[in-house]
């Protein structure tokens, strides 16, 4: 059998005719990465501006997790938890140190990292404190994204991920994102509320960032009512905001630090994505003791959560962002992004506003989400050499891998302006 395709309009056919339609791809096929570059099939050479989402904080293929993986694959790769191994509770020490947590749950990707959160949060509710059974609430935020598992599209706000996928789950109360009155009000009025599931910067929804105390604010409101704040970090941890989680506030220190009063910890914790550098899927839901210890043998679970290879891998990839420095880099590149972009907003009616934190932003284009603009930006954009993709219509996201140089990002930057200004609808 033939595997290797050597143009992109056979890449593209082939994955038209034989896959699902469940994505919609910018129209590049590529075949192979190298820190802040990908190429495609036919050898042209890109800034890669997304990371997969932010899977690639450390680059494409970077030698030491490359070489973690190669290691680990030649030795042993998967046991199942039906046997101990000799990498897991080595890994489970390292995580746990780093994120300053008494235990974690690994699993393999971000959804159900955040299913794996969902269970542990109710059955705690139910043993700790003292809610029903079956009546567990747990607060959930307006255009949220945590994945598209059935429970998690029970409570999206994008209907394109909800319809005909029904009957939905319950036990869900959803509130508006960045305010604290509502939560206050829900917090006081619903009296079997075990958590409150939110993201520190929403990523999906256009990288809206709250306010800067919105983070902290929701923890005490949640634990002046016995309820537990769990973040979801999948997106936005692991250095991606210039910290090491979002949850840190402005905090730039290399590890967790609990004397930094701008950290705020979350009871139940979700990472994903770049906690293996977009080499292996790994993700984990860390907790202290008095939350986790509600799960025993049986009640939780995966195949592949936990093996090896991908403890291995992760190790390795965090050891990356803590010796390479990523955090300081993404907070430093982070504001002479916005600085450059709201230099080009000041230049074009094209483009409205730019936000985010760190190297995770986004521009929203001055023009309605229905519109092809942003769309057809992106294009232009991979024509000039840069890949980026639009979110919620008209605004494009930009997360470029967190080894780039600045003078890489003013390059960028370059390109962006060029493309914005040269842009006709």
């Amino acid at each position: 059998m033939q595997t290797t395709i050597d143009t992109s309009d056979k890449a593209i056919d082939l994955e038209e005719r034989y896959g699902a339609h469940n994505y919609h791809p910018l129209p590049v096929v590529l075949a192979k990465g190298e820190g802040v570059y990908v190429w495609d099939v036919e050898g042209k050479k890109y800034f890669d501006f997304l990371s997969a989402y932010s899977a690639v904080n450390q680059g494409h293929c970077h030698p030491r997790i490359v070489n973690a993986l190669k290691e680990q694959a030649e030795t042993l790769t998967l046991t199942s938890r039906a046997f101990y191994n000799d990498v897991l509770g080595a890994y489970e020490k390292y995580v746990t140190g780093y994120f300053g947590f008494d235990k974690v749950l690994p699993m393999n990707t971000g959804a159900e990292a955040v299913e794996t959160a969902i269970k542990i949060c109710r059955k705690w509710g139910y043993e700790k404190k003292g809610v029903p059974e079956n009546e567990a609430r747990i607060i959930i935020c307006e255009n949220n994204f945590h994945g598209r598992t059935t429970t998690i599209v029970s409570f999206s706000s994008d209907e394109n991920a909800r319809k005909n996928f029904g009957p939905y789950t319950p036990g869900f109360i959803k509130i508006a994102y960045d305010d604290i009155d509502a939560l206050e009000k829900v917090l006081e009025s619903e009296k079997n509320v075990v958590g409150l599931l939110v993201e520190p910067i929403q990523g999906e929804a256009g990288v809206y960032t709250p306010a800067k105390d919105f983070v902290r604010r929701a923890q005490e409101a949640c634990h002046r009512h016995d309820t537990l704040f769990i973040a979801d970090e999948v997106q936005t941890g692991i250095a991606r905001t210039g910290s090491l989680l979002a949850c840190c506030g402005d905090c730039s220190c290399q590890e967790h630090c609990e004397r930094q009063p701008t950290y705020t910890k979350p009871d139940i914790l979700v990472l994903g994505k770049a906690l293996s550098g977009g080499v292996y899927p790994v993700s984990a839901v860390l907790a202290d003791d008095a939350v986790m210890n509600v799960i025993k043998p049986g009640q939780h679970g995966s195949t592949f959560g936990g093996n090896p290879l991908g403890c291995k891998v992760a190790i390795a990839a965090l050891d990356v962002v803590k010796d390479e420095k990523l955090m300081v880099n993404a907070r430093r590149l982070g504001e002479v992004f916005r600085e450059r972009m709201q230099q080009l907003i000041e230049k074009t009616d094209l483009i409205k506003l730019v936000r985010g934190k760190g190297l995770l932003n986004a521009i929203v284009v001055n023009d309605g989400p229905a519109s092809s603009t942003a769309w057809d930006l992106c294009v232009a954009l991979k024509e000039n050499g840069l890949l980026a993709k639009p979110t919620h219509g008209n605004i494009i996201r930009f997360a470029p891998p967190l080894v780039m140089t600045e003078d890489q990002l003013h390059e960028c930057c370059d390109i962006i302006q060029k493309v914005v200004l040269g842009f006709k609808k």
